[in-house]
């Protein structure tokens, strides 16, 4: 048996291996899967050079202190977002600056200031902007935040030059001989804020023309699962926005249906139950919307048969009877 108090050296080598394996867990893998298993939305763009100068001086200045990034699921945040804050939001933001070199988080922990998550959106004047980072009080007579003045430059009027960005500053706030310069740390910062916008959740590019039947169609499935409108069609309409195409949905944003366990087992009134009742998967996905009200018991056996039989999935179908059953059950549930 070790004796810790006399075996320094094995206590150091414990202390030295629990340091390595939790910096593992709780450092290595959540940022390996940020890089390899999250996907940005299709809405969504880098960042350009100056709006990622701009994250740094955000970062540098300590907003991240007072202002937030993460729309939570509730519905005091609604009036910060248009939807709950899911990883792929923070794909661009969250690239490594190097190897070594982690990008840091900008998610925060405390609203002193208000969320930024759609700031972007709701505020998109430069003007705006930069006279609220020189003095909030301009802007926001109430305001608790502090200037930063350092990331701008008091000039003589005379000697301003027709390239700089001069702000409209009052004579309450500065003498009527000076002109105030934004300097380029606070054009990056604005340029940053103003990149700040929830992109659209359920945009999906526009598949390839297909051409309009002139009938409606259907397709027999399976042996025992009677007749059932396209569910390829369906799941075109209903379902390819979120989970793509191909069924391989989009990391950080939505889970992928190609050869997912949900998908294949043979029990399978858990799938039938999230399409029509809905999903809350965060923080992993964004929520999923129930169907039940939008499609009949035919459509989400159709829906269903479909996923079950592309991209790979061999599993049992099932029937319109099935459906049924599921809806019935959820019926007891919310009464």
């Amino acid at each position: 048996m070790i004796n810790l108090h006399k075996d320094h050296k094995s206590l150091l080598t414990i202390i030295v291996f629990v340091f390595l394996g939790l910096s593992t867990l709780i450092a290595i893998i959540p940022a390996y899967n940020m890089q390899t298993k999250v996907t940005p939305l299709s809405k969504s763009t880098a960042l350009t050079q100056s709006e990622r100068n701009g994250l740094k001086t955000y970062i540098s200045e300590g907003c991240v202190s007072c202002h937030t990034q993460q729309v939570r699921n509730i519905a005091m945040d609604n009036k910060w977002g248009d939807r709950p804050s899911i990883p792929s939001d923070y794909y661009y933001s969250k690239q490594r600056l190097s190897f070594f070199q982690q990008s840091p988080s900008v998610l925060g922990s405390e609203r002193t200031g208000p969320d930024l998550t759609s700031v972007g959106t709701r505020q998109p004047s430069d003007d705006w902007h930069l006279l609220h980072l020189y003095n909030p009080r301009i802007v926001v007579k109430e305001s608790v935040m502090p200037g930063y003045s350092w990331l701008f430059e008091k000039k003589k009027k005379s000697a301003v030059s027709e390239n700089d960005i001069v702000l409209n500053v009052s004579k309450e706030f500065v003498n009527d001989k000076y002109a105030i310069i934004a300097k380029q740390e606070a054009l990056d910062l604005v340029s940053y804020l103003k990149s700040l916008k929830q992109a659209d959740l359920y945009a999906v590019p526009s598949p390839e023309f297909i051409p309009a039947s002139t009938k409606k169609e259907t397709v027999i499935i399976s042996k025992g699962t009677g007749n059932l409108p396209n569910g390829e069609q369906l799941y075109m309409d209903k379902c390819a926005s979120c989970h793509q195409l191909n069924g391989e949905g989009l990391g950080g944003a939505f889970p992928s249906l190609k050869g997912s366990p949900i998908v294949l087992d043979k029990n399978h009134d858990l799938m039938i139950q999230i399409i029509l009742a809905g999903y809350d998967a965060r923080s992993e996905y964004a929520v999923m919307p129930a169907f039940s009200d939008q499609l009949s018991d035919a459509e989400v056996a159709a829906i269903t048969n479909h996923e079950k039989t592309s991209w790979g999935n061999n599993a049992q179908t099932i029937s319109e009877e099935d459906v049924k059953k599921v809806r019935e059950y959820l019926k007891t549930l919310n009464p």
